[in-house]
C-alpha cells in the first residue's frame, strides 16, 4: 500500500513516471471484458493519453487533488505544483485572467484538450481560462505531457499538452453545494447535482457556478458565471454522452501592468488601465474598462466496442464564443478610427483626442474526430483522424470622442477582418511489447492547415495614411514522427524517446508583424530520457530533455496595442534540462513530495532590433547566446502533507529563479526570483445529520508575505545625444497579492 501511495503522490505532485490508474491500465491492454462496460464511460479520453508504457514525461492530477484545493482559483493555479510549471495572474490573486507556462514555453505553445477535443483558440492558440471559470469542479482528472508528447488534435505542443477529462456519469444520485470566501472579496458558489443511473442506462449531471473578486490590483474585478451539463447513455458495448459547458465573464482590464516607478509613486496595487486626465487635470479612471465574453462548448462523444480487440471513439464538437472589450485610449489620432479632424471652440483644429473604443470578436469553431483502437497481448495500435473549421470575425467601433464636433455612428466599423482556418490531421500510434520488460513505441502524424485573414486590420500604416490591409493566405503541411523505447521491471522504469513537433504562427504574428516578412512555421526536435525507482518508503525519478528549435517564435517582451506579447522568429534556439521528482512517506499520516527543474534555455546569436522614439530607424544589438524570455533556470515545488482521520494539512512552496522579460539578458527588465508558500487546512465530517460529507477548508496564500511579480512586459528604445545612440529600457510588472486567506464550505448529499 505504501508503494501505491508513493506512486500516487508522484502522480499528484508531478512525477515523470506516474502511477498506474484504471484508465491507464485499460489503455495498456490490461482490462478484461467484465470491466469493459464501466471503462466505456471513460474510454473516449484515452486515445491521446500517455500510459506507463508511453516513453514521454507526464503527470496525472486526479480529482481528489483538484477538489482539495479548488476554492475559486483558476485551473492554472491548481496545476502549479506539477513539474516545470509557472503561473501568472493579472489581477494578482489567482482569479480573472491567469496563464501557465511549462518549461518556459508560453501558453500559445501548450496544447489543451477536453475529452480529446481542442480548447485552444484557433487563431491565438491561447486558452482563456477566464472563459471557463470553475471548470475544475467538473473535471475528473488532468494529464500534463511535457515536451512534444503524443499526437493530439489542435495546436501543436511545443512545451506541453494539457489533457482534461470531464466527470464520468455517476452511478449514484448526488448533490453538492460549495461556497468559498476570502480577501479582496473573492468568492465562489457552486451547485452540482446528478441523477445516478436511471433504468440501467441513462444518467444526467449538471453544475452551475458563480465566481467573483475585486482583485488585488486596483479595479481588477471579475464577475464570472459557468455551467456544465451532461446526458449519458451506456450499455455493455456502447457509451454515448452529450456535454455542454461554458461561461460568461466580465473582467476589468489589468493587463497593462505598472512600472516600478509608478508603483513607488502610487502603490503596488496601481493599475494604469483606463487611466486618463479629466477636465481639471486630475487622474481619473474609466469605469467601464471591462472585457466581456461568452463561450459555449458542445461535445457529442461516442465509444463503441467492436469485438474483443477493437474499439471506436468518435466525437462531434462545436464552440461558439463572442464578446468585446470597452477601452479608453488617450490622445489617439482621429483618422485611425475613420473620423475627421474638427475645429474646437477656440478655433483650433483637433487631430488627436481621447476616445472610447469597442473591439469585438465573434468566433465559430466546429469539427469531428474519430479513433480506432486495436489491442491484443502485445500490440496496442490507435489510428486517428480529425478535421475542424474556424471562422472568426474581428471588428471595432468608436463609442465616444472627447469634445468631438460631428456625428459618430456607433455601428460604423473602423476596422473589420475575418480569419478562417481549416485544420485536418491524421495519425497512427502503436506500442509493441518486445518482451516482458521492453516495449517499443512509434507515432506519426500528418497535419494540414489552411489559414486566411482578409479585411482591414486595426493597425494604422503611416506610410500610406490608411489602415493596414490584411491579405493572408497560408498553407502548411506537417509530418511529425515520434519514436521511443520503454523498460519496466519491478521497481524500475526507464524510457528514451525522440519526437518532432511543428507549429504554425498565431494570428498576432501576422496582424502585428511586418507584412513584408511574415513569420515562418516552427520546428521542434524533442529528445527525452527518464528513469524512476520506486520502493515502499520512497520513490525518486529523473527526466532529461533537450528541445532543439528551428525558427522558434520567441517573445520580444513588448506588447501589442491589445496587451498581447509580440514575437519574432529566431533561427536556432534550445531548451535543455533535468526534471527531478521524489516522494517520501515514513508513516501513515505524513508524506513529503518534491520536484525540481534545472534548465538552460538559450537563443543562439540573437540580434535585437531597437527603434527610436518615433518607431523608426532601427539599430541592432548583437547579444550572442542569450536566455529565452520568461524561461527560469530553476523551478522548485515542495509539499509537506499531513493526514489524520478527517483532518488534512499541506504546506506547499514554489521557487522560481530570475526570469528575463525580453531576450536582452538585462536585469533591468527581469522578474526577480521568488519563493511563495501556501498553507491548506481541511477537516471532513462524514454522515452528519443526513449529510454524506461536510468539509471545511481554510487556506493562507503567500503565508510568508513575499512581495513578488510573476509576469510583465519589457521594451526598449533609443535616442541620439551628441551623435551617440543612447539605449533605454522599460518594463511593467504584475504585482501579486501578499498574504491572504480563503475559506471553503462543501456539503455533499
Amino acid at each position: 500500500m505504501k508503494k501505491h501511495f508513493l506512486r500516487a503522490a508522484l502522480l499528484s505532485m508531478g512525477a515523470a513516471v506516474p502511477a498506474v490508474v484504471a484508465a491507464q491500465s485499460a489503455s495498456a491492454g490490461e482490462v478484461d471484458s467484465d470491466t469493459l462496460a464501466i471503462m466505456l464511460k471513460q474510454v473516449d479520453v484515452l486515445a491521446n493519453r500517455a500510459t506507463v508504457k508511453t516513453p514521454v514525461a507526464f503527470t496525472n492530477v486526479p480529482k481528489r487533488v483538484l477538489t482539495a484545493y479548488n476554492d475559486g482559483r483558476d485551473m492554472t493555479y491548481l496545476l502549479s505544483m506539477t513539474p516545470s510549471v509557472t503561473v501568472s495572474s493579472d489581477a494578482g490573486a489567482g482569479t480573472g485572467y491567469t496563464a501557465m507556462r511549462v518549461r518556459g514555453t508560453d501558453p500559445s505553445r501548450i496544447n489543451v484538450t477536453a475529452n480529446g477535443i481542442p480548447i485552444n483558440d484557433s487563431e491565438s492558440h491561447q486558452v482563456f481560462w477566464v472563459n471557463m471559470p470553475d471548470l475544475a469542479s467538473s473535471v475528473r482528472d488532468v494529464q500534463i505531457q511535457r515536451g512534444a508528447g503524443t499526437s493530439a488534435n489542435g495546436a501543436g505542443a511545443f512545451g506541453a499538452s494539457v489533457n482534461m477529462v470531464t466527470d464520468a456519469p455517476s452511478e449514484d444520485a448526488y448533490a453538492e453545494i460549495s461556497g468559498s470566501y476570502g480577501m479582496y472579496n473573492t468568492n465562489r458558489q457552486t451547485l452540482r447535482v446528478g441523477s445516478g443511473t436511471i433504468g440501467e442506462h441513462w444518467s444526467f449531471d449538471a453544475r452551475i457556478s458563480h465566481m467573483g473578486s475585486d482583485g488585488y490590483i486596483e479595479r481588477a474585478s471579475s464577475q464570472l458565471w459557468s455551467y456544465f451539463g451532461q446526458a449519458a447513455y451506456s450499455s455493455y458495448n456502447t457509451s454515448l454522452r452529450l456535454l455542454a459547458f461554458g461561461g460568461k465573464e466580465r473582467t476589468y482590464m489589468a493587463w497593462d501592468y505598472a512600472s516600478k516607478e509608478d508603483m513607488a509613486k502610487y502603490g503596488r496595487r496601481y493599475n494604469p488601465c483606463g487611466e486618463y486626465t479629466d477636465s481639471e487635470g486630475k487622474r481619473a479612471y474609466y469605469a467601464d474598462q471591462f472585457d466581456n465574453f461568452i463561450q459555449h462548448h458542445l461535445q457529442l462523444l461516442l465509444s463503441q466496442r467492436l469485438g474483443e480487440k477493437f474499439s471506436l471513439n468518435a466525437a462531434l464538437h462545436y464552440t461558439d464564443d463572442n464578446g468585446y472589450y470597452d477601452q479608453y485610449k488617450t490622445r489617439r489620432t482621429l483618422k485611425e478610427y475613420g473620423l475627421s479632424p474638427f475645429v474646437d471652440a477656440d478655433g483650433q483644429t483637433v487631430t488627436k483626442s481621447d476616445i472610447i473604443r469597442l473591439k469585438y470578436n465573434v468566433n465559430h469553431f466546429g469539427g469531428g474526430q474519430a479513433t480506432l483502437n486495436y489491442r491484443d497481448d502485445r500490440w496496442n495500435v490507435t489510428f486517428g483522424v480529425a478535421a475542424s473549421y474556424f471562422d472568426g470575425n474581428h471588428y471595432g467601433q468608436v463609442k465616444w470622442v472627447r469634445n468631438y464636433i460631428g456625428a459618430i455612428d456607433p455601428l460604423q466599423r473602423y476596422y473589420d477582418n475575418t480569419g478562417r482556418k481549416l485544420d485536418v490531421n491524421t495519425y497512427i500510434r502503436a506500442s509493441y511489447d518486445i518482451s516482458r520488460c521492453f516495449s517499443a513505441f512509434a507515432d506519426i502524424q500528418y497535419r494540414h492547415i489552411h489559414y486566411t485573414i482578409d479585411g482591414m486590420s486595426d493597425n494604422w500604416n503611416w506610410n500610406v495614411g490608411a489602415l493596414a490591409p490584411l491579405d493572408v493566405d497560408r498553407r502548411w503541411n506537417f509530418l511529425n514522427p515520434k519514436l521511443g523505447v520503454n523498460f519496466t521491471s519491478g521497481d524500475h522504469r526507464a524510457f528514451v524517446s525522440w519526437a518532432v513537433a511543428q507549429k504554425e504562427p498565431v494570428r498576432s504574428n501576422f496582424t502585428d508583424g511586418d507584412p513584408m516578412h511574415y513569420p515562418e512555421a516552427e520546428r521542434l526536435d524533442d529528445f527525452e530520457a527518464g528513469y524512476t525507482f520506486s520502493r515502499e518508503l520512497f520513490t525518486v525519478g529523473a527526466n532529461l530533455y533537450y528541445m532543439l528549435y528551428k525558427d522558434q517564435l520567441v517573445v520580444t517582451g513588448q506588447l501589442s496595442d491589445t496587451g498581447n506579447p509580440l514575437s519574432v522568429n529566431v533561427p536556432h534556439s534550445y531548451r535543455a534540462g533535468v526534471e527531478l521528482q521524489g516522494a517520501l512517506r515514513p508513516c501513515d499520516w505524513f508524506d513529503w513530495q518534491l520536484n525540481c527543474t534545472l534548465s538552460r534555455n538559450r537563443i543562439r546569436d540573437f540580434v535585437e532590433y531597437i527603434y527610436d522614439d518615433n518607431g523608426e530607424n532601427p539599430i541592432t544589438v548583437e547579444h550572442g547566446d542569450t536566455p529565452i524570455a520568461f524561461s527560469p533556470d530553476v523551478i522548485l515545488a515542495n509539499a509537506f502533507n499531513f493526514h489524520w482521520r478527517g483532518l488534512d494539512a499541506s504546506l506547499q512552496s514554489r521557487y522560481t529563479s530570475r526570469q528575463y522579460m525580453d531576450n536582452s539578458h538585462s536585469a533591468d527588465t527581469s522578474l526577480d526570483a521568488y519563493f511563495v508558500s501556501d498553507l491548506h487546512l481541511g477537516y471532513a465530517f462524514r454522515n452528519v445529520i443526513g449529510i454524506k460529507e461536510l468539509r471545511l477548508g481554510f487556506s493562507v496564500y503567500n503565508i510568508f508575505n513575499e512581495k513578488y511579480f510573476n509576469n510583465g512586459y519589457a521594451g526598449a528604445g533609443y535616442y541620439t545625444d551628441g551623435g551617440k545612440d543612447v539605449i533605454y529600457r522599460y518594463a511593467g510588472y504584475a504585482a501579486q497579492a501578499p498574504a491572504h486567506v480563503m475559506g471553503t464550505l462543501t456539503l455533499r448529499f
